[in-house]
């Protein structure tokens, strides 16, 4: 378990070292302040709930941590649920999300029996912020002014969107993909060796990253990014939607690929969709929430005069409403991949799924 120094009663620390933690707490309550929310619920955790660092990114004023927390069932032989945020340091609800739902969780596991026994048959790991630093400069990319999600080694098979696709023109623009020859960030990496350590060999493994991004509609994207031909377990992700709509018929979300929308170079979720899914036989469905920030902006149009304003709720009861309108959805997420085995489909049906998801999402492309 990582000491979370900065919420633990002191030892006997020198003093120099003690002024350099406060100020370094003063300036995360300022500029983090989700981190400071982060560590107080994570150092309030149940000793089962398992809490490391997997990174440390260092800014000229400020060390951030990239937290890993996860609960669950220990055995490597049951389904995984994987919960990111934090990737675009500029799309804080992200990370609110996530984190809001983290602490629902924990505070529900003091009652509710029905939880604590669905937790015997999954493993939850929760990455709440990905990329602190950039967070902290309230800045999309990390601080390298790399977008960790154009980061990945792969590249479009067809043009992808100018610029938004990915560029290689100068950190300083939006969207730059980064040094191929430098390989992938730290956190990246970070988020790599966690998959690894964590997805392979399960029957079953989610993952939902949680995002903001312009439009009038909250939208889930699935794989591909990279091309605008089917993933091969396009019947399971059909599958996966019809149960969710079957259990939410009134929801408010999107489901598509995001192909539909552009293509870009260097996603992360086709990247680590296309390595789990090659070396292991389970079936791995990466998701992204992709939160529809237009709305905000239209009953508040002054939020066009602040950057995070693009991205991000800011009348209070509307980010509250945010943070409680998700939960459901994560819910369900960590729940279906604990009974993967009653609704993932096989032989006839998984045939019919896959004709049905490619006339629903890929007609157009034929």
């Amino acid at each position: 378990m990582t000491e979370l120094r900065a919420l633990t009663p002191h030892a006997a620390i020198p003093a120099e070292q003690a002024t350099r933690d406060s100020r370094q707490r003063r300036l995360l309550r300022t500029f983090l302040p989700e981190m400071v929310k982060l560590e107080r619920t994570l150092a309030e955790a149940p000793g089962w709930v398992s809490t490391q660092v997997v990174e440390r990114v260092a800014l000229k004023d400020v060390t951030v941590p990239i937290y890993r927390a996860d609960l669950g069932s220990d055995s490597p032989n049951v389904p995984a649920f994987l919960l990111v945020g934090g990737v675009h340091g500029l799309e804080r609800i992200g990370s609110q999300v996530v984190i809001a739902w983290l602490r629902n969780l924990l505070s529900r596991l003091k009652w509710d029996q029905h939880l604590r026994e669905l937790l015997e048959k999954v493993h939850i790991t929760v990455l709440p912020i990905l990329n602190p630093g950039g967070m902290y400069l309230n800045q999309r990319s990390n601080p390298n002014g790399v977008d960790l999600m154009r980061n990945a080694p792969i590249t479009a098979q067809d043009r992808s969107a100018f610029l938004l696709g990915g560029q290689r023109l100068s950190p300083r623009l939006p969207w730059y993909i980064g040094d191929p020859e430098q390989g992938m960030e730290p956190e990246n990496r970070a988020l790599e060796g966690v998959i690894n350590s964590l997805l392979p060999g399960r029957p079953f493994s989610l993952a939902l990253d949680c995002h903001s991004g312009f439009g009038w509609q909250d939208q889930i994207w699935f794989p591909y990014a990279y091309r605008r031909r089917p993933m091969r377990r396009i019947a399971s992700v059909m599958a996966l939607k019809v149960i969710w709509e079957q259990a939410y018929p009134n929801h408010d979300y999107r489901f598509e690929p995001q192909s539909r929308h552009y293509l870009t170079h260097g996603d992360l979720w086709d990247y680590f969709y296309k390595q789990v899914n090659r070396h292991s036989e389970g079936a791995f469905i990466p998701l992204t929430l992709e939160m529809g920030s237009w709305r905000w902006i239209r009953k508040r149009p002054r939020q066009l005069l602040r950057l995070d304003g693009l991205f991000n709720p800011l009348v209070p009861h509307r980010h509250q409403r945010v943070l409680r309108s998700h939960l459901p959805l994560l819910d369900f997420l960590a729940s279906a991949a604990a009974s993967h085995d009653h609704w993932l489909p096989v032989s006839e049906e998984a045939s019919m799924l896959r004709e049905a998801a490619i006339m629903h999402w890929y007609r157009d492309n034929r």
